[in-house]
């Protein structure tokens, strides 16, 4: 591998009509760090893929995927497109031999999540997956404030994640309307904020959950037609940690003035608070009381900051700093964090609260 991790990306693109979390967040997050180069981009139209390409700085443009992950000068590929193209891409890049980060979710469900991991293993193949707030800072340091035993035995953890509801959408994103296309409030929101709360304080034993759609139809934006939609857009769960401790956990795409995320964990010795808009794009405020004494902000120190000091506060900085802990990965040999084997931990998670709901139990976890 050469000084800097050369990046060939997909799904960053100069276009209208996607997300556009490719180009205006990994692009920037990678020129940011200064053990990476962006060195190629790749879209679905050769016009599209040199004039993106030139926008962002790349040396490569191509719109051939077989093409960009074969090429000698690419040491990384990054998936940033469609959850229902993530499979199909990501082994491209596996039989390739080449290390490869993909946005979460992993795959539309957890049976895709666990191919693709079982593969990269088996090929030995570096992996990390978009679950980007183990890497906001609060987060990191909420984990070694549990883990250090500053609020004691954990007895009972909540968390709230409330957002907007998204009515109106273009073609770029009224896919995600669809159940099995697999991005949803359930899936992307939720899923980044459970992971964080089981990256603190633990994995789940067992669960219970209603899984449901509240706000089952949209409006194309482009049409005016009518779209309905079946994707879970609500859940109310609850359940019992590794480490014994209760848990309460709500989801829910809301019409109007929606509260963000809020995470309670509750110790023995102390509480500890985490809030923010949204934990994975962040920034996260922490806040922390011992017995009685009123709540204080909890500032990480400087340690748990990997990207430069100068970079601009934005959704690019949990990116850049989960990037920044791949590069460490990749040049002492060990696991990315998080690999796509832990996608899969998460992703099933998410089919135990389904299962949950469709045959009214309690669904025990591995």
């Amino acid at each position: 591998m050469a000084d800097k991790i050369r990046v060939g990306i997909v799904g960053a693109t100069v276009t209208q009509g996607g997300s556009g979390w490719g180009a205006n967040v990994h692009v920037p997050a990678l020129h940011a760090l200064p053990n990476y180069e962006l060195k190629a981009v790749c879209t679905a139209h050769e016009e599209t893929a040199r004039a993106s390409a030139e926008k962002f700085g790349a040396d490569l443009a191509f719109h051939d995927m077989g093409e960009m992950v074969a090429h000698p000068d690419v040491d990384l590929i990054a998936v940033v497109v469609r959850v229902p193209l993530h499979k199909q891409l990501v082994m491209m890049a596996i039989e390739a031999n080449k290390p490869v980060c993909c946005e979460w979710p992993l795959g539309a469900n957890v049976a895709e999540a666990a191919e693709m991991a079982n593969s990269g293993k088996t090929a030995r193949v570096p992996t990390l997956v978009g679950l980007q707030a183990q890497s906001d800072p609060a987060v990191m340091y909420a984990r070694d404030l549990v883990a250090s035993g500053e609020i004691g035995d954990i007895v009972t953890v909540n968390l709230s994640v409330i957002v907007n509801a998204i009515t109106q959408r273009g073609d770029g994103r009224i896919w995600q309307g669809i159940r099995t296309n697999g991005a949803n409030p359930m899936t992307i929101p939720g899923g980044h904020a459970i992971d964080a709360l089981c990256y603190i304080v633990g994995e789940f034993a067992e669960i219970s959950a209603r899984v449901t759609t509240r706000i089952d139809m949209w409006k194309h934006a482009v049409t005016g037609e009518d779209f309905p939609v079946d994707a879970p857009d609500t859940v109310t769960a609850a359940g019992l940690l590794k480490n014994g401790a209760e848990a309460a956990y709500q989801v829910a795409s809301v019409p109007y003035n929606a509260s963000g995320t809020r995470m309670e964990i509750y110790g023995r010795k102390g509480t500890l608070v985490l809030n923010s808009k949204s934990v994975n794009i962040g920034p996260s405020q922490l806040h922390m009381a011992i017995g009685n004494h009123d709540m204080a902000e909890m500032t990480p120190p400087d340690s748990y900051r990997l990207i430069p000091t100068d970079m601009a506060a934005g959704p690019s900085n949990n990116v850049a700093q989960a990037y920044a802990r791949f590069a460490d990965a990749l040049q002492s040999g060990g696991a990315g964090s998080p690999d796509f084997e832990h996608a899969v931990v998460r992703h099933a998670l998410i089919d135990a609260m389904e299962r949950s709901h469709e045959e009214g139990r309690v669904v025990k976890l591995a």
